[in-house]
């Protein structure tokens, strides 16, 4: 494994900077130096197991708590049926326009009885990573059957990977398996990642109709000469493509967030460009005079000093901002739970599920590393971390202003960098949405209705209502009162009558597509997993 270590570095680098070879097809550009360097390609998912069932030519799941995820709050019993894929009535809660009455379901039903249990609409990852070629400098590509069963397992039932860094081919291919229910898988929306070295803008362009005719839905960018980035969102808009931008400290000088959305980009990733837009007294971020980009200690130790940089908080400059984003219908993926670390390392490094659900290659390349992209824990301070904590405080105040101006705000996790674990980090991107100032409804409508609305997917997804898709999540507590019995580990929970701590139950089965996925036994397909992978590393 040391051996490939260096090699792999330019496998990070490349996934992180977009670097490109001439020769490599358009889409491939991130894995293509793993590859290159002797690493063995990615494994395809298996097919479904026992973890599954359906889809039923009816299925019923009755005397539930219902969260629909269009803000409204909870109402029940209800009782949904489903048939094949889609909801076709939804009985009982005490609204007008649901249909009352029961009546027997026939001998050709699933039926689950959903009594004390929650409902709510399956989850949209509005930013996640079907793995990412920096964990192969640690040992090994990412396991696509690992994550695909995390991610289930905390609800989510479609993702939008913003990248394709595993290559575009091998995940639109696993995004084709999905849609036709023979893995084990969220629903998949698929962006191609933009190489930032391009020679013109009809390069541009032509990388972009590329990737279409391959069978992306949609181009992510990460920086590049103003004239390339407009050149692509252009033929990505002619083609019905969406676009997604990850505002790197490189190029945020030239196009900041509000640059990209007057261009008509759908969302900004994380908050790069946010600060800037909003500089009063300066043009360019007030780096140390030792500062280097390429040392990520230096670029996420001054990133976290960016936020006191802008205009304050309900200045008229920061007013104008959101007041121009929303016009026009602009998207805010934050990404909140992704820098946490930053703000208290020791918490993300030591979370109580990577004993039993980090891989450990996925383990090692968290560690410090500085050829590796999001390992930069080189010498954190507590300087550092007070730092990142007045950030989330201004970045925090601003999301929810946007949100209560009427602005869009998704839910993105990321995961699979700087201790963030596929599902896990999901969870704690609802907290840290709490945290921001949302009322638990809508931290549920971010993760469902709005993330289906910028997916363009809302006529089919994001909430429970007749006619949609039959996504949901079915859980045995009320997740309205706590996002944490959501996490796969459970809630830890005094029993006050036997004085006994105990472990919440969380998440029952989560359905997509009126598949049931057993929420139990995809955990522990994945501790079945983990388990090998360490069992494998031990042998002489």
């Amino acid at each position: 494994m040391k051996t490939i270590a260096s090699a792999l570095a330019l496998a990070a680098i490349c996934s992180a900077t977009g670097a490109v070879a001439a020769e490599v097809e358009p889409g491939e550009e991130g894995v293509s130096p793993a590859l290159a360097a002797g690493i063995a390609p990615p494994r395809m998912a298996p097919p479904r197991g026992d973890e599954s069932e359906g889809p039923f030519a009816r299925l019923v799941i009755e005397n539930a708590t219902l969260v629909d995820g269009t803000g409204a709050p909870p109402r029940g019993p209800v009782s949904i049926v489903i048939e094949g894929d889609r909801i076709v009535d939804i009985r009982g809660g005490g609204t007008a326009g649901i249909h009352g009455g029961e009546e027997g379901w026939g001998g050709d039903t699933r039926v689950i009885d959903a009594g004390g249990h929650y409902v709510l609409p399956g989850f949209v990852d509005a930013h996640a990573h079907l793995g990412t070629p920096s964990h192969a400098a640690a040992g090994s590509l990412t396991d696509p059957e690992y994550v695909f069963k995390l991610w289930l397992a905390h609800g989510i039932t479609t993702v939008r990977d913003v990248g394709a860094m595993m290559g575009l081919g091998w995940t639109l291919e696993h995004k084709a398996r999905s849609a036709r229910g023979e893995i084990t898988a969220p629903r998949m929306v698929v962006h191609s990642m933009f190489p930032e070295a391009m020679d013109s803008p009809a390069e541009a362009r032509a990388w972009v109709r590329s990737v279409r005719k391959r069978g992306a839905d949609g181009v992510k960018f990460l920086g590049a000469a103003p004239e390339l980035i407009e050149a692509a969102m252009v033929e990505a808009q002619d083609l019905g493509m969406k676009t997604a931008y990850h505002h790197a400290q490189l190029s945020v000088t030239r196009i900041n967030v509000l640059d990209s959305a007057r261009m008509g980009l759908d969302s900004m990733e994380h908050w790069y460009g946010l600060p800037e837009a909003m500089f009063d007294d300066r043009r360019i971020q007030d780096y140390p005079l030792d500062y280097n980009y390429s040392n990520e200690q230096h670029r996420f130790g001054e990133a976290g000093r960016l936020w006191r940089q802008a205009a304050a908080p309900g200045s008229e400059r920061w007013r104008a901002t959101i007041e121009e984003l929303v016009e026009l219908d602009f998207t805010i993926d934050p990404t909140f739970t992704i820098y946490e670390a930053s703000r208290d390392v020791m918490r993300a490094r030591t979370a109580e599920w990577h004993a039993d659900y980090s891989m450990p290659y996925i383990m090692r390349a968290f560690e410090p590393n500085p050829k590796v992209h999001g390992s930069f824990f080189f010498d954190w301070s507590t300087a550092d971390e007070v730092a990142w904590k007045r950030n989330y405080r201004l970045w925090m105040q601003f999301v929810n202003d946007y949100k209560n101006a009427g602005g869009r705000v998704t839910v993105g996790s990321d995961a699979g960098f700087i201790y963030k674990l596929y599902g896990f980090a999901y969870v704690r991107e609802l907290e840290l949405l709490q945290e921001a100032g949302f009322h638990p409804l809508e931290v549920l409508t971010s993760a469902t209705l709005n993330g289906a609305e910028l997916l363009g997917m809302d006529g089919d997804i994001g909430s429970v209502e007749i006619g949609k898709k039959a996504d949901l999540v079915i859980v045995r507590e009320n997740p309205v009162a706590n996002f944490k019995v959501l996490y796969g580990t459970g809630h830890l929970r005094l029993d006050p009558e036997t004085g006994e701590l105990g472990r919440t139950e969380g998440i029952r089965y989560v359905v997509r597509d009126g598949i049931v996925f057993d929420k139990d036994k995809l955990l522990a397909d994945v501790r079945e997993l983990v388990a090998k992978e360490k069992a494998a590393e031990t042998k002489p």
